[in-house]
């Protein structure tokens, strides 16, 4: 637990509230991009260079939104030996619906039964990719309030991404993740370092409650997701300033990590770009250290640029992605293990990303270091916040970021273990899956054996569309997907 009860029924203030353990779950089948680019007869390049993209996860009948977040829910709790008692809030962020009243989280009580703790808090919040941070800043904003009871909170972010045929295709994907909420955590979220954008557009939407496939504006969408970064970022840094009571205005300079919301790995590079542009039109390029100062050397015709009218300028965009490429390569590069792997997981996007630098660093070179995200859901909803490593100078930080990075340090392993399916079978999968949403007094086709060890996965939808599952075998010692 992470603290006990006073004897008044009263909980002390917690503090250093962060992550203290996180899982993440992803289709153990997927279809290799080079070859889904010549099954679509595209031009060569088109998905890999073009969007930065080397694979795509994705499932089959037999898994769907609550079976993916049993199996990420119930892997994190028995890898870190937490019991379901010690869980006091559990929030759900996702945009894939299979109901339009119960909850996912309502499925996920199924795990609390045998501990027989019904007195949790919580349930799904759904805004396209920014559910899962909404849900995140719910479950602090509760161990934060008089509400806390002083037990955990678990915050679970889950979608399965899948588009019609065309273009858009190529940008799917699947998975979970699980973050374990607390006090005294190794990766501590900075209070008050939090900067919101929230307008009304339909870059991406799902108006047919029929269909798992979303309406997509693809120019809009990228309209929207880059003025969205420009405003976050810029509110951000006015707060950081303030907050930090920094010498000098706070720039890219004082994130040693950035992460994003990755739709496709390209737009990623682009966003890191972004950033640096709207450092070196407010001047901030001068604290920067000197070898970055001269990649920007000989850029001043290009003081005036209007941010706003620039987001579609090609020139302006190249000529600041080539700028910053160190500083994408230094911050960011290493973040995009997964998501060019697995592919767009709606809203576990970020934090796969989060998870891809945690995995991708040694402990010396996370210690003490600021990780910034940005988060982005169409609609539109947006967030840049912020956290910090602990010091492992402090023997006690750095076993509590052992055990944390421990817990998820098979992903590379479970990655390499997948099976690759042919993009002719993927398309079929698709076209069963289009063909069975939804459906009632219906049992899947596909069978359990290729799932990773741990996996949940659909038996059963009744005639009354009520849900059962099964779950795979995990290893004796908790440890699922390869430990």
């Amino acid at each position: 637990m992470p603290h006990t009860m006073d004897f008044d029924g009263h909980s002390p203030r917690p503090e250093n509230i962060g992550i203290v353990a996180v899982e993440i779950y992803f289709p153990s089948s997927y279809v290799d991009q080079v070859k889904l680019e010549e099954y679509d007869e595209v031009s060569a390049g088109k998905y890999t260079k073009g969007l930065g993209q080397l694979q795509m996860g994705f499932c089959s009948d037999n898994e769907d939104i609550n079976s993916l977040c049993l199996t990420v829910l119930a892997n994190l709790m028995e890898k870190h030996g937490i019991s379901y008692s010690e869980i006091g809030r559990l929030e759900v962020g996702t945009e894939t619906i299979i109901d339009k009243s119960k909850s996912v989280k309502s499925a996920l009580m199924q795990l609390f039964e045998e501990s027989g703790n019904f007195d949790v808090e919580g349930i799904d919040t759904t805004n396209a990719c920014y559910g899962g941070t909404s849900a995140l800043f719910n479950a602090i904003q509760w161990m934060e309030s008089s509400s806390w009871d002083g037990r955990y909170a678990v915050v679970i972010c889950g979608d399965i991404a899948v588009y019609s045929e065309g273009n858009a295709r190529c940008t799917g994907g699947a998975g979970a993740i699980a973050m374990l909420i607390g006090p005294n955590a190794p990766l501590v979220f900075e209070p008050g370092l939090r900067a919101t954008y929230m307008r009304h557009a339909y870059d991406f939407y799902k108006p047919d409650l029929t269909s798992e496939y979303p309406v997509v504006d693809g120019k809009l969408s990228v309209k929207s997701y880059i003025s969205a970064l420009d405003n976050c970022y810029q509110n951000y840094c006015r707060k950081a300033s303030t907050k930090l009571k920094t010498d000098v205005p706070f720039s890219l300079r004082d994130l040693d990590f950035m992460v994003f919301h990755s739709p496709y790995c390209k737009l990623v590079k682009k966003s890191l770009a972004r950033l640096a542009l709207n450092d070196f039109l407010q001047d901030k390029i001068k604290y920067y250290s000197e070898t970055e100062q001269k990649c920007f050397a000989g850029l001043e015709n290009l003081r005036e640029t209007d941010l706003a009218s620039s987001i579609f300028d090609k020139s302006v965009e190249t000529t600041f992605m080539t700028a910053s490429n160190n500083l994408f390569e230094s911050k960011t590069h290493r973040s995009l293990l997964i998501a060019s792997r697995v592919g767009n997981m709606y809203t576990p996007s970020l934090y796969s990303c989060l998870v891809s630098v945690l995995i991708s660093h040694s402990f010396e070179e996370l210690s003490n270091k600021r990780i910034g995200l940005f988060s982005y859901g169409s609609g539109l909803a947006s967030s840049m916040f912020s956290m910090k490593v602990c010091n492992v100078d402090d023997d006690q930080s750095k076993q509590a970021l052992e055990k944390l990075i421990y817990g998820i340090s098979d992903v590379k392993h479970r990655l390499d273990r997948r099976q690759e399916i042919s993009p002719e079978d993927f398309t079929k999968t698709l076209k069963l899956r289009a063909s069975t949403h939804l459906k009632c007094d219906y049992t899947p086709s596909t069978p359990p054996e290729h799932t990773f060890p741990g996996t949940f996965y659909l038996t059963k939808v009744d005639d009354k569309f009520r849900r059962t599952y099964d779950r795979t075998k995990t290893y004796q010692n908790g440890f699922t997907n390869g430990h």
